[in-house]
């Protein structure tokens, strides 16, 4: 599943693309200000970003800027209320894949994120492992080195984020906003319960509790 990184500022907005997506099958993060657009595009874990210039903190084109300066080649759709040619030229000439104005509709952003997905050569590989588990981003298949395990969306979800950081401590907080997109309840228990699904039908082991701070993917050595 590509995971889209939203850049927008709007609330309104933010949510429009973020529903838009889900129902399209992608996955996707919405932040609101420069500093954490750069953090998330520059982390490795998304395939797109869409960026709106008007941020609060900074002009979205640092962001653009700073995105190419640092190496990463992931495909940019700028989105914004600027329509001058002047701004279009100089998206386009900072690093950007492709620039909509708005209001726009949301098929035609669909269109373009897949064309700029579609376009983007593939990695070597799609699977990602861990020890014994393995996930194939392609296939959705999941495995724990004995069988295939048949996960949810959420769930496959979820143990690609663990798959992805591998050596990190993973908050709720963190694993609510990279898995679910937003913030629930800070009373809510979804992650607590979506872990112990991962551990009934990947095994316990692979997912270790980190008292007081979250969850980590235990190293191989430890299983």
């Amino acid at each position: 599943m590509a995971q889209i990184l939203i850049v927008e500022d709007e609330a309104r907005i933010a949510s429009f693309i973020t529903k838009g997506l889900a129902a399209a099958g992608f996955a996707s993060l919405a932040v609101g200000t420069a500093r954490e657009g750069l953090e998330h595009a520059t982390s490795g874990e998304f395939d797109l970003m869409v960026l709106d210039l008007g941020l609060p903190d900074a002009d979205g084109f640092s962001v653009l800027t700073d995105l190419r300066a640092s190496g990463s080649v992931m495909p940019v759709i700028i989105l914004t209320a600027r329509s001058s040619a002047q701004d279009t030229v100089a998206g386009l000439e900072g690093g950007a894949d492709d620039y909509m104005a708005k209001p726009f509709g949301f098929d035609e952003l669909l269109a373009r994120i897949r064309l700029r997905l579609r376009s983007e050569p593939a990695g070597p590989s799609t699977v990602l492992a861990h020890g014994r588990l393995t996930l194939d981003l392609r296939t959705r298949r999941a495995g724990n080195g004995t069988k295939e395990v048949d996960l949810s969306a959420r769930e496959f979800a979820l143990a690609e984020t663990f798959l992805r950081n591998p050596d990190q401590v993973l908050s709720r907080e963190q694993l609510l906003s990279r898995v679910w997109g937003y913030d629930f309840d800070p009373g809510s228990n979804v992650v607590d319960v979506y872990v112990r699904y991962l551990r009934q039908k990947l095994g316990a082991e692979h997912f270790v509790t980190v008292r007081g701070m979250g969850y980590r993917l235990a190293a191989p050595d430890e299983v």
